[in-house]
């Protein structure tokens, strides 16, 4: 008797299984229609991002529109207002992130331009819309982030993302790819450490500074090498923490991003003779927002503010010189001390403009030796902002004869982007324990230079950026606004709105 109970049991909660699985997929048209379209999407995104364990979340997409047997609208049945007030704010504000999200990572991101080292192409105060689907969006190095934030949440100086996990760099299929001339976003490549009070310049060039001044006072036998002057370069920044505040670390995309030109390709032979870019041996065609900085004499005259406004030069480009403090610049410059000396930059256009000014006595451009130190630092190589090269910019599966004479250049490239182990042996290096003459690169590598030539820390500074850094390509100029006028003065530059941002 007990046993037919059981069997009549078995076979009711069966029965009300199947009854409560078929009441469920009593769906509406729209909810199949819905699902189906949202399921598709899904799959097609998937195949895209090429991570099929993804499926695995396939039901949990289909039950939010058809059986619901996650309760994901369980606050709906509240007779609480409250609840039903809060709840509504937060499924909203959830749904609101996770969609940006996704956008963010995979197809655009918003960003400001914040120095004028584009000028005049793009503008300090020009708000863009990157295309990340242009040269393929990455797979996040940080997942578990938090959106429109990159790497410090504002106020409570907190991280905006958990270091782990972190994946492997892996880039999605684009509609294009890295062209010459192109304008391009990026995460800084020397970005990875920083010291969060002071991070102009970079940590590596801080380093390296340092080292030299805190070396200056001892009585070496011998001139101390690159990695002598880095090593006492870090140990006097860890020494100054006031100054420097906390060493961080930061994975790939979460470093600054910049936008600068992309002037050299992989596999380019590169080269700058006085501030003209050659590739191959070929001069480059120089883009009309180039510009670089001279110094204006005048014939006594003042040149207005309205004037230079006019003329597209931003009250943060503009400087007199003091005779007292500059005597020997304007020594070096031949100019008259006692008539007004300006500095500021200029276009091919610009120039001729000014040029032809009836109080303009003399213009010389600034001199490559108030650029400082350039790439590759401490390499003993006698170039310049205006004077590099030539040398070759990696391209992958390409392999390059290591000496001692192109070491300082690629070092970076092997040890930090790549991730060998590098150690040098005389004329001979050891890559990952291996004695070896040579290297074969495993990614792409770009140049990248700003168009305001002569304010602009870019590659001339730093080096190769790796394919790994690129975040995307700018596409227009949603938005623009003149940091040097007033809201009711022109401040919105309506006249940049929806300008492509491409070149």
């Amino acid at each position: 008797m007990s046993k037919q109970k059981e069997t009549k049991g078995v076979i009711q909660k069966e029965e009300h299984n199947s009854n409560d699985l078929k009441s469920r997929l009593k769906a509406t048209t729209g909810q199949w229609i819905r699902a189906g379209i949202w399921c598709l999407i899904y799959i097609l995104f998937i195949v895209w991002v090429g991570n099929f364990w993804w499926l695995l979340l396939l039901p949990v997409v289909f039950d939010a529109f058809v059986t619901k047997y996650i309760p994901w609208t369980w606050w709906k049945k509240s007779k609480n207002k409250t609840v039903l007030a809060v709840m509504g704010w937060v499924d909203a504000i959830v749904f609101a992130l996770v969609a940006v999200y996704f956008i963010n990572i995979y197809l655009f991101q918003n960003y400001q331009i914040p120095t004028s080292s584009l000028e005049k192409t793009l503008l300090v105060g020009d708000f863009l819309f990157v295309s990340k689907a242009s040269y393929g969006p990455r797979v996040p190095n940080t997942p578990l982030s938090f959106p429109l934030v990159q790497h410090t949440f504002p106020i409570i100086n907190t991280k905006s993302f958990l270091e782990k996990p972190q994946w492997e760099y892996k880039r999605l299929k684009g509609f294009d790819s890295i062209e010459r001339d192109d304008i391009v976003v990026f995460n800084f490549p020397t970005g990875d450490t920083v010291t969060v009070n002071k991070q102009n310049p970079d940590y590596y060039v801080s380093c390296y500074y340092e080292g030299l001044n805190s070396l200056r006072y001892q009585s070496l036998e011998t001139q101390p090498t690159y990695d002598e002057i880095m090593a006492a370069g870090r140990k006097a920044i860890r020494s100054k923490k006031e100054e420097y505040g906390e060493i961080v670390y930061r994975p790939v995309d979460r470093r600054e991003n910049y936008v600068k030109r992309c002037v050299g390709l992989p596999g380019d032979l590169f080269e700058i003779r006085n501030n003209q870019i050659y590739v191959n041996g070929v001069p480059q065609e120089d883009h009309p927002g180039i510009q670089f900085n001279y110094y204006v004499q005048t014939d006594g005259r003042y040149l207005s503010s309205d004037m230079q406004a006019k003329m597209g030069i931003s009250k943060e480009d503009r400087r007199i010189l003091n005779a007292q403090y500059d005597f020997h610049l304007i020594a070096y410059l031949g100019m008259d001390p006692a008539k007004p000396i300006y500095h500021f930059p200029l276009t091919k256009d610009m120039y001729q403009k000014i040029q032809r000014h009836p109080g303009v006595e003399k213009i010389a451009i600034e001199p490559y030796e108030l650029g400082g130190d350039v790439f590759p630092l401490g390499s003993g190589k006698a170039w310049n902002r205006d004077n590099m090269g030539p040398f070759y910019i990696p391209k992958k599966n390409e392999t390059l004869k290591l000496d001692k004479d192109n070491f300082a250049l690629y070092e970076r490239i092997i040890r930090v982007y790549e991730r060998n182990t590098l150690e040098r042996k005389g004329d001979m290096f050891v890559i990952n324990g291996i004695e070896t003459d040579s290297y074969t690169f495993k990614m792409d590598y770009y140049w990248m230079m700003g168009d305001n030539r002569h304010n602009s820390a870019d590659s001339r500074l730093w080096g190769f950026v790796p394919e790994d850094h690129v975040v995307g390509r700018p596409v227009v100029v949603w938005l623009s606004l003149d940091k040097d006028k007033g809201w009711f003065s022109g401040k919105i530059r309506f006249n940049r709105f929806f300008k492509n941002a491409k070149r």
